[in-house]
């Protein structure tokens, strides 16, 4: 994450550059830190319009744009230049992310009307629900934060109220996976709900 955070700081979207798209496929595969910081000046604004388009909130699209570079950073072995053109990963990965970023509101939206319709009754007998709604509509905020593998451990332990090992069998992830995924999960959720709770 410092890398990305770095390079976004350093390279602005549309700054000269007199690499290829060639160049910055090949550097990107190396692992070099100039393949990424050259792929986000080539295509990050082509990345945040498709998002922005998509979403039709610009935070979200700035987030999304973050995630797709990390994204490519962290994957970039799985793309094969013989198979297409660099740009055009990149924009598979943004519909992916945008994919993920509609779901994730979807589920915010429907826990919200939700805990909007129970807080509309005012039966004190009813008061302990609303509150479990709302807890609900915080977590699942809190949840959707996550990298994909976090939250996924996570929902299928608090949702799906299976083990660890369960989780194992059913992902395919060694056990020693699952748990990384499920300490390191919780660890930024409480630091998320500590954040919006302000404690």
């Amino acid at each position: 994450m410092s890398v990305l955070l770095t390079m976004t700081k350093a390279a602005a979207p549309g700054a000269p550059d007199e690499q290829t798209d060639e160049e910055i496929a090949v550097e990107l595969l190396r692992g070099n830190e100039a393949g990424l910081e050259g792929a986000y000046r080539r295509w990050a604004t082509l990345v945040h319009t498709l998002a922005h388009r998509s979403l039709g909130d610009a935070r979200e699209a700035e987030d999304v744009t973050q995630q797709v570079f990390l994204a490519a950073w962290r994957g970039r072995r799985n793309f094969d230049p013989r198979r297409g053109r660099l740009a055009g990963w990149l924009v598979g990965i943004t519909r992916r992310k945008v994919a993920d970023a509609l779901s994730a509101r979807t589920r915010r939206t429907e826990l919200i009307d939700a805990a909007g319709k129970l807080l509309a009754v005012h039966h004190p007998a009813q008061e302990r629900d609303v509150q479990r709604v709302l807890d609900q509509v915080v977590v699942t905020h809190a949840l959707a934060q996550l990298p994909g593998p976090q939250r996924r451990v996570l929902e299928l332990t608090f949702y799906d109220d299976l083990t660890q090992t369960q989780i194992a069998e059913l992902t395919g992830w060694p056990l020693g996976t699952v748990k990384s995924h499920a300490r390191r999960g919780m660890l930024r959720m409480r630091d998320q709900l500590m954040a919006t709770t302000g404690a």
